[in-house]
């Protein structure tokens, strides 16, 4: 760690305070622990170095005292790696999980507007989708309120859900 601390100079030949490398090298640290809490599917969309990934993998069974020790290590193995690369993948990365999520909520809304009885939606659905059956879209509505009113799981409104998302996928 003292081979950080010894004189270092950025591109532009002035002097980087010891202060300045100890918060890049937090932020490193800070990076591993951000790459530790990913699952591992989204870490394998990164393209990290093997080396690295497996490391990372190995301190998602860590606890205590030795994952802070791994998150270390791997924050040491990050000062070597190109972090300016693993930084945009991971913003790639959050940005195609927040489109999901946005997804979801859209396909949510339009399950509870068509329970409620909106048919404003239903013609909606109909132009977005190609191929929009519209006669088992209103038996499932039919079916969920009447498994609301009989206080049944609410099978038919989940089947809704999977219609409208596969319609969804379909479209993209």
């Amino acid at each position: 760690m003292t081979e950080f601390f010894s004189e270092k100079y950025d591109d532009d030949d002035e002097l980087i305070s010891k202060s300045q490398i100890k918060r890049e090298l937090l932020a490193i640290k800070e990076l591993g622990r951000e790459l530790v809490e990913l699952p591992n599917k989204d870490l394998a969309k990164l393209n990290l170095d093997q080396d690295l990934l497996d490391h990372i993998i190995k301190a998602k069974g860590l606890t205590h005292g030795a994952l802070k020790r791994q998150i270390g290590f791997i924050g040491g193995l990050l000062a070597h790696e190109d972090t300016e690369h693993i930084y945009a993948n991971l913003t790639k990365l959050r940005q195609a999980h927040n489109g999901e999520v946005k997804q979801f909520h859209q396909i949510e809304q339009w399950r509870d507007q068509l329970l409620a009885g909106d048919d404003a939606v239903m013609s909606v659905l109909l132009n977005q989708f190609d191929g929009f059956d519209i006669q088992h879209v209103r038996q499932l509505v039919r079916n969920a309120t009447k498994e609301a009113s009989q206080n049944k799981p609410p099978k038919s409104a989940r089947v809704l859900f999977k219609y409208l998302q596969q319609c969804q996928s379909q479209h993209d």
